[in-house]
């Protein structure tokens, strides 16, 4: 039987600049390779190649998604080798913990002509100029999108009941947790469930609560106290030594979207755009802090300034998501130009290397 896949997003495009959560998804590993090399010279391919052959020997995998490439990962684990390999170049970078010992390097740059490259050098010192103005562009409208949310967020902020939003938050937590205290450290890994992506938010919500027996969809508004909310769960959570995965928002990740309890089979999230589901099997649960935490009306009495705070929102999102897709074209120019010079058979000696001693860690673990 096959392993499974769960997918999530280690980094993101934010309204922060590139906001790297890697180091919290990497702790724990025995053994990580991290790949240097630029565009184009098979780190996708080669993590996505290896990461198949330990499916279909029915290991269950972690796929850390690149925000900036739909179709590329920007790293692989696979939990029950305590082994993983990773995207080490720029944004992502990488601090060892141990090199040699825990880190190794694998450079794909041995398998390139450095002569073609030269030959292009100008093409790509002017692309790679290129990229980061567009992303430090895409950064800085992000940015203007999370002002003006900002805005939205006080209208309701300055109506809700914030005692009620505590009550709740207790009620939830003592729910959830009861008297649970486990006499041991809180495994806490931070990720991303989603990503501003060059083709638009994308999430995977779906993917990664599909075996989670009870799930709660928190529905609202903007600055109704979603986020706060989990970030309390998480807290007492942590202080229980309950494990717990925080998911963090991909617009601005100083705001939670969601936790999961696996060992409680329980995942809390915020349920409203770009994220929006709602509930489909037994045991989903809607929390609706519109309903019990904001003024009936209060909609209906700003419905005018919330119409053109939510316009110039979207038009600040939809620049943005323009910027990322500009970059993408430019990054795959550059991906031509680097995978023209490479001898892609010496790429794939290298990810055999890297394959047996993942089977040779495999043999030992047995």
């Amino acid at each position: 039987m096959a392993g499974k896949v769960r997918n999530y997003y280690a980094g993101g495009n934010t309204a922060r600049g590139f906001y790297s959560l890697y180091p919290s998804n990497l702790k724990g590993l025995d053994l990580l390779f991290i790949l240097k090399g630029g565009p184009g010279t098979g780190k996708s391919s080669l993590m996505k190649e290896i990461g198949k052959e330990w499916l279909e020997k029915g290991f269950d995998l972690e796929f850390l998604h690149c925000s900036s490439d739909n179709e590329s990962i920007d790293g692989i684990v696979i939990p029950a080798l305590k082994t993983g390999i990773v995207d080490g170049t720029h944004p992502h970078v990488i601090e060892p913990e141990a090199p040699g010992v825990i880190e190794e390097y694998v450079n794909l740059g041995e398998a390139w002509d450095s002569a073609v490259l030269h030959s292009q050098k100008e093409a790509i010192l002017t692309l790679n100029r290129e990229i980061t103005e567009t992303f430090n562009q895409a950064y800085a409208t992000f940015k203007e999108a999370l002002d003006i949310h900002d805005e939205w967020e006080k209208i309701y902020i300055q109506t809700m009941d914030f005692q009620k939003a505590d009550e709740l938050t207790e009620k939830l937590i003592d729910q959830l947790f009861g008297k649970i205290k486990h006499n041991k450290k809180s495994d806490v890994r931070h990720r991303f469930l989603g990503a501003a992506t060059p083709i638009g938010a994308v999430d995977f919500v779906p993917n990664l609560t599909e075996d989670i027996p009870k799930r709660y969809f928190i529905k609202g508004r903007a600055g109704s106290g979603k986020s706060t909310m989990l970030k309390k769960m998480a807290r007492s959570a942590e202080e229980r030594g309950i494990d717990v995965e925080v998911y963090h928002c991909g617009f601005d990740p100083h705001s939670l979207d969601m936790l999961i309890f696996r060992e409680l089979g329980v995942a809390i999230f915020d349920s409203t755009a770009p994220h929006e589901y709602f509930p489909s099997r037994e045991g989903d649960e809607i929390i609706d802090t519109y309903e019990l935490l904001i003024p009936e009306g209060t909609d209906e009495r700003f419905k005018e300034k919330i119409d053109g705070i939510s316009a110039r929102y979207k038009a600040k999102m939809k620049e943005a998501i323009s910027w990322l897709a500009r970059a993408k074209d430019m990054h795959d120019e550059l991906e031509k130009i680097y995978g023209a010079a490479m001898d892609f058979e010496k790429v794939d000696g290298i990810k055999e290397k890297i394959a047996r001693r993942i089977r040779e860690v495999a043999q030992t673990n047995v």
